[in-house]
């Protein structure tokens, strides 16, 4: 992830969709995607990911244990959650996968960076200017801003420190510009 420095998060209408963009992102260069519980039966999507064997495929906006519990029997490399989730985290602890738990207050931010990576989110709210104060209090912290960032806005986060940068929406569908994104590293 820190090598790619942007993390696609995908919110699709469906499994097929959310698969079918996945492998245009690893055909692109891309090597670490996360899939949302959002996305319909996105268990499925993952599961059959996984199976290819192409990349690291996580699954965020988990929120509960049971969410967690079917991401790691899915497969995903890693789980993200939105805000502070204590049983994603005990999922993820006793299952020995990697938990990028969100949080917006420096509290919640501190916390969540204490045992691993942060993920900032809202991190539109504010801006890069949030995630330099952040880490000015903060300067070991692994922070993944995410929500409301625009490809054109990730330079200005990962000037200010992100570890790396989710995006959500606004990723080019032509292949030569998504290329152009993952090869030359984010």
């Amino acid at each position: 992830m820190a090598a790619q420095r942007l993390l696609p998060v995908l919110r699709s209408p469906g499994a097929d969709a959310a698969v079918d963009r996945t492998r245009q992102l690893l055909n692109a260069g891309c090597r670490v995607v996360e899939l949302t519980t959002s996305t319909p039966d996105w268990d499925r999507a993952l599961a059959g990911l996984v199976a290819e064997g192409r990349g690291l495929i996580g699954v965020g906006t988990l929120s509960t244990g049971e969410q967690a519990t079917r991401a790691v029997a899915a497969g995903a490399a890693f789980l993200v959650t939105p805000f502070p989730a204590p049983q994603v985290r005990e999922v993820a602890t006793a299952a020995g996968v990697t938990l990028v738990e969100g949080g917006y207050t420096p509290g919640e931010i501190a916390e969540a960076a204490g045992r691993g990576p942060a993920k900032v989110f809202p991190a539109h709210v504010g801006g890069p200017r949030f995630l330099s104060s952040l880490r000015a209090v903060l300067p070991e912290a692994v922070l993944i801003p995410t929500g409301g960032i625009s490809v054109d806005e990730a330079p200005a986060y990962l000037e200010a420190g992100a570890w790396a940068v989710g995006i959500g929406s606004g990723l080019p569908d032509e292949p030569a510009a998504l290329a152009r994104l993952f090869t030359a590293g984010g």
